[in-house]
């Protein structure tokens, strides 16, 4: 009788972590991955979503992920963090997996001068 009140109890917690909302919820994309920045020279130009591009928001490129996907980004070297959204494709070179603004870039970089960091990316539920 206690092994079926328990196996309840886990049937009923995993039906209500289901439905509960996921609001401000982030899932684990990629474990460890290479961030750079945008070069000023593409301010003003549209993204690949159709937006103008300014390094002055807190945006991102990425590949595969859908156009408009909260993603969470955290330096791996000093637990800083940013919360940009996807709106281009790209990066397409150096073995990057994701391109911030360089507002963003910023604000988790720490003392880096490098013109890359790695991080690991979150998206939003």
């Amino acid at each position: 009788m206690r092994r079926y009140i328990i196996l309840l109890f886990i049937i009923t917690l995993t039906a209500l972590t289901g439905c509960s909302s996921s609001k401000g919820a982030f899932t684990s994309y990629d474990k460890k991955a290479k961030a750079s920045y945008y070069a000023d020279k593409f301010n003003g130009k549209k993204t690949a979503s159709g937006e103008r591009f300014s390094n002055s928001k807190m945006t991102a490129a990425h590949r595969k992920l859908p156009f408009g996907t909260k993603v969470k980004v955290t330096n791996v070297d000093n637990g800083k963090w940013v919360i940009v959204v996807v709106n281009d494709r790209g990066p397409f070179s150096g073995g990057f997996d994701i391109d911030l603004s360089k507002k963003a870039y910023n604000k988790i970089a720490g003392k880096t001068r490098k013109g890359h960091m790695y991080v690991s990316i979150e998206v939003a539920k």
